[in-house]
């Protein structure tokens, strides 16, 4: 295990007097089926949460630790998902935007400093720093990452007693052999997005009505 993302642009903000600092990421961006989810993290200056760290890099059983110890601790935490039915009609970048905008204004506290990984912010009233792998390198955003992972597993483990024949559970909906296999099996089911490259590989699978419906959008 990593020792951690660090802490640096939390300190610098928090010299400045900015107490207030959300971290915001985004998990589902990628996968053929499910929502995207975000999560904002507002962790309380000086506190050190120990193992906090970019979702990807934390084993599961650890994510599952930290999501209730920064629940926990932090200041705010606020969540938003967007459905894949959204991410069909407006694009998965504008459905990122849009959770990450809702989980900001869902915090119970008001953000003097907004930190990402990368992806900007629509309408944030504060400034904000989009950063290059921030799930790497800030702490708040490390947070949020692992609020939003777990969240959405969460989600799509109720997917997976739903909807069983695609293995929901074990793959998320990314585009795994076993995922893709079950989709030449068979077809899509409701929560698949529609409008995705791997998706859009299957169109022998879809209905007439289901193709037009596309080709509308």
């Amino acid at each position: 295990m990593t020792a951690g993302a660090p802490y640096r642009f939390e300190i610098a903000a928090w010299r400045r007097g900015l107490t207030c600092v959300a971290g915001v990421d985004e998990a589902g961006r990628g996968p053929l089926a499910g929502p995207v989810v975000a999560a904002a993290v507002v962790l309380e200056p000086g506190l050190r949460i120990a193992g906090v760290d970019d979702s990807k890099r934390v084993p599961p059983e650890e994510r599952e630790r930290l999501f209730d110890a920064i629940h926990a601790r932090a200041v705010g935490v606020a969540v938003a998902v967007v459905d894949h039915v959204t991410i069909d009609r407006i694009n998965i970048l504008q459905a990122t935007r849009l959770a990450m905008s809702r989980a900001l204004a869902a915090l119970a506290v008001e953000p003097e400093l907004v930190l990402t990984d990368y992806v900007a912010v629509p309408d944030v009233r504060c400034p904000q720093r989009n950063l290059v792998e921030g799930d790497r390198r800030s702490a708040s955003v490390a947070a949020a990452s692992i609020i939003a992972k777990v969240t959405r597993d969460r989600i799509m483990a109720v997917a997976d007693r739903e909807f069983p024949v695609y293995g929901f559970g074990r793959h998320k909906g990314y585009a795994t052999p076993e995922h893709r296999e079950a989709l030449e099996r068979h077809g899509p089911c409701a929560l698949h997005r529609r409008t995705f490259a791997g998706i859009w590989n299957q169109l022998a699978l879809f209905s007439r009505s289901e193709l037009a419906w596309i080709e509308a959008d």
